[in-house]
């Protein structure tokens, strides 16, 4: 008589299958959920920051393009009380002519119902190159210039 062995059932994978699938699914999902979040994120801030960086941009733009009423509109009530129109011009006219610029950092805040920005910015002028900081204020629901 011949010996046989006794044969091995085969290996019931199927729970192992089942827990890296659902282990895969979750982080799907998970990774899903995070770019959804910072898409959200970015947009949110883009909302809160562009308009701040394109009413810099249209000030620093009459600047350089020598058109200072134009500037003179951009600013907020409270410099336009201050200053005329005539003695805006003067002012920029008696300072180095604005070549170019670079706006390279944007802060928005709000305190106490005021919202402010600050722009950072490169001025590349006939004189040289410095870099400043552009104050802005929500008036009116309008960003304005306000040094």
């Amino acid at each position: 008589m011949t010996y046989h062995p006794t044969p091995v059932p085969p290996r019931n994978n199927r729970p192992l299958r089942i827990v890296l699938v659902v282990v895969g699914v979750v982080v799907a999902l998970c990774c899903l959920g995070g770019a959804v979040g910072g898409w959200f994120l970015y947009q949110t801030v883009q909302d809160a920051v562009g308009p701040a960086r394109s009413a810099t941009g249209e000030y620093l733009d009459a600047l350089r393009d020598g058109d200072h009423q134009r500037a003179y509109d951009r600013l907020c009530q409270r410099q336009r009380d201050q200053v005329t129109a005539d003695e805006f011009a003067l002012q920029r006219q008696a300072m180095p002519k604005l070549v170019e610029y670079d706006i390279t950092g944007m802060r928005v805040s709000t305190n106490n119902g005021r919202t402010t920005g600050a722009a950072s910015v490169r001025l590349e002028t006939a004189n040289g190159e410095t870099n400043e900081s552009i104050s802005l204020l929500r008036e009116d629901g309008e960003w304005r210039v306000c040094p």
